[in-house]
């Protein structure tokens, strides 16, 4: 116990002699060196520091906003090259079928040709068989008339 009297008689001389905050001319150059401190922080370090963060801020803003105008104006683009495409689309199918109209237009007139031109060939070809009937059935009565000539003849002969 007479130790701790002995340190707390120790402690108490120290805050005697000069505590803490002592009013003697120390307390005032200590607040001049805080301010000046303070003043030294405040343009070398916080003012650079806030200066670089306004600037990104700034960078960050104008990044977005480029941003959101190229992402409009390709949405706008997109829509504008899908409305084109759509009408490529239409175009293109309007042409393909007035291609397949032409040329269903053009099998059917061949298809009448060829059918106009096969009945050509068969009435031909059932002309030229009459005409050779005709002949045969000639030839046949001549062979006949021979044929019954010599027979005549012949049973006259006799």
């Amino acid at each position: 116990m007479y130790i701790l009297l002995s340190l707390f008689g120790q402690i108490s001389d120290s805050e005697v002699k000069g505590g803490l905050f002592d009013f003697n001319a120390t307390l005032p150059l200590m607040a001049l060196q805080f301010l000046a401190l303070t003043l030294i922080l405040n343009f070398l370090f916080y003012k650079p520091v806030s200066d670089t963060l306004d600037d990104r801020e700034k960078y960050i803003r104008n990044s977005l906003t480029s941003a959101s105008a190229s992402l409009i104006k390709a949405n706008e683009l997109t829509k504008k090259y899908e409305l084109e495409l759509l009408e490529s689309r239409q175009k293109a199918q309007g042409i393909i079928k007035i291609a397949q109209e032409n040329a269903q237009l053009i099998v059917s007139n061949k298809i009448k040709e060829a059918q106009k031109n096969s009945e050509k060939l068969l009435l031909n070809a059932y002309n030229e068989l009459n005409m050779q009937k005709e002949e045969a059935l000639k030839s046949l009565e001549r062979q006949v008339d021979i044929l019954s000539d010599q027979i005549r003849l012949k049973l006259l002969d006799i």
